[in-house]
Order: structure tokens, then sequence, then C-alpha cells
């Protein structure tokens, strides 16, 4: 069973303190994977509005989320995947 898959039984469980700690790791791993990929978009030139539309929030949310985040892994070593 991959840790993802993990994650997913875990999240599901009918015992609380086994759920809602796997619903605060899946809320980690979303919150580090946006900032990993806003850094992407904003290193490929991506607007703050087209970040956030793609999001689903505003401009200004996004914005004051991540105005002081480093540029991706993906750009700073050149890959595209």
């Amino acid at each position: 069973m991959t840790d993802g898959e993990q994650l997913a039984r875990e999240a599901s469980s009918r015992d609380p303190a086994v759920g809602l700690r796997a619903v605060r790791a899946l809320r980690e791993l979303a919150d580090r994977l946006e900032t990993l990929q806003v850094g992407n978009a904003r290193s490929l030139g991506w607007s703050w509005q087209e970040i956030a539309d793609a999001l689903g929030v505003s401009r200004q949310a996004v914005h004051k989320k991540h105005r002081n985040a480093e540029p991706s892994l993906f750009a700073r070593f050149g890959k595209d995947t």
C-alpha cells in the first residue's frame, strides 16, 4: 500500500483521531504542493491573476499567501516536469 493509499484509508476512518490526523497530513501536503506550483508558475511568467484563476481564489488571496515564496525547484534546476 502506498503512502497516498494509506492516507486515504485513514482519512475515511471511523476513528476521529485517525481521520483527523490524516486530514491534517493531507492539508499540509496540499499546502506544500500549492507553494511549489505557485513558484513554478511565477518562474514561468504567470501573473497572479492567472494563478488565482487556476486555484479558484482571488488574486489578492494568492498574492498575500505566496508573495514571498521561493522560485520553484523546477525553475531552479531547469526541469519542465
